[in-house]
């Protein structure tokens, strides 16, 4: 006698009006969520700790921008200070032109910005989508020169900038004069754009749809017009990320400005900060003051754009 396949009733809800199959949630056993608690517990504990270590410093130049001069003398005096002293501040501002020195850091970082996103987006847009046969020749070129550090071609740079022709009473040899030293030229064109910013916009090029260029060249946009309204639009996280990163960099910049200026009409807002360094003493609480001041800025920019900065980063398509 055969026997016949016996098969049980598939369990179904019945509280809506469609029938739907029923499936047990898979349970979890208790072994498994206390090592998912104790990793969790961990890693918390971690970034608090690398998150303590980070904050520290800053808040050290915070308490010591406010402290008094017989606190500053003291051996060891207390992290935080007993009495707060905001007029530190004010003191700061009047012992030196500081509107001045941060007019520059500003003139600087915003021509940074500027030039990035004209010259650094039209290269990374030419590398990323246009088809020649020296782009992986250029991109190598780009990446060998970011692992040469700016203090090994400082020299060179300076060298540059003293015998250029033509300019500051130089002649067509590049001789008699000072060339673009303690001028404008020498802030700015340096840090027009760096390769660094070049491959970050590459990168974010790389990843946006090539269909799209391919169906405005048909329909017969000319190839700025695709760069500048098609596919730079895209690409705003990306943007948004690189102009902070370039005027960060002239905003932050100390070593360059230190070297080819000399009047203290073109001094930046860092290279300012050592008229609280004298050979003989160090006024701690104006300098921290100066230095918290100039922070600012840089604090309330990445506050307000963290969230792009964040997802810039991430989607930059960095494989």
């Amino acid at each position: 006698m055969a026997t016949e396949n016996l098969e049980f009733p598939v369990p179904v809800d019945l509280s809506t009006d469609t029938v739907r199959e029923v499936r047990p949630s898979p349970v979890r056993s208790p072994s498994l969520k206390r090592q998912r608690l104790i990793s969790r517990a961990v890693l918390w504990v971690l970034l608090a700790a690398v998150s303590v270590a980070m904050v520290t410093p800053f808040a050290w130049m915070v308490f010591t921008a406010v402290r008094s001069p017989e606190e500053l003398g003291q051996v060891n005096p207390p992290f935080i200070p007993r009495t707060w002293h905001f007029e530190n501040f004010l003191r700061a501002l009047e012992a030196a032109p500081f509107h001045i020195y941060a007019r520059n850091s500003f003139i600087i970082g915003a021509s940074n910005v500027v030039t990035t996103m004209v010259f650094g987006a039209s290269a990374g847009y030419a590398l990323a989508k246009l088809r020649f046969r020296a782009a992986p020749w250029i991109f190598a070129w780009l990446l060998a020169t970011m692992m040469i550090p700016f203090y090994a071609i400082v020299i060179p740079d300076f060298l540059l900038a003293r015998f250029m022709p033509l300019f500051g009473g130089n002649d067509i040899f590049g001789q008699g004069g000072q060339g673009w030293i303690d001028s404008w030229w020498a802030l700015l064109v340096p840090g027009m754009v760096s390769a660094f910013s070049i491959f970050l916009l590459r990168q974010f090029y790389v990843v946006t749809p090539t269909e799209l260029i391919e169906a405005a060249r048909l329909d017969g946009l000319s190839e700025p017009r695709i760069w500048v309204q098609i596919i730079t639009p895209q690409i705003k996280p990306g943007l948004l990320t690189v102009a902070l990163l370039a005027f960060e960099g002239g905003w932050n910049n100390f070593l360059w400005p230190l070297l080819v200026t000399t009047s203290e009409d073109l001094r930046v807002i860092q290279v300012g900060l050592s008229v609280f360094r004298q050979e003989s003493n160090t006024q701690w609480d104006l300098l921290m003051a100066g230095t918290t001041l100039s922070a600012v800025p840089m604090i309330v920019l990445f506050v307000i754009f963290q969230r792009y900065f964040v997802n810039g980063f991430v989607n930059s398509g960095i494989k």
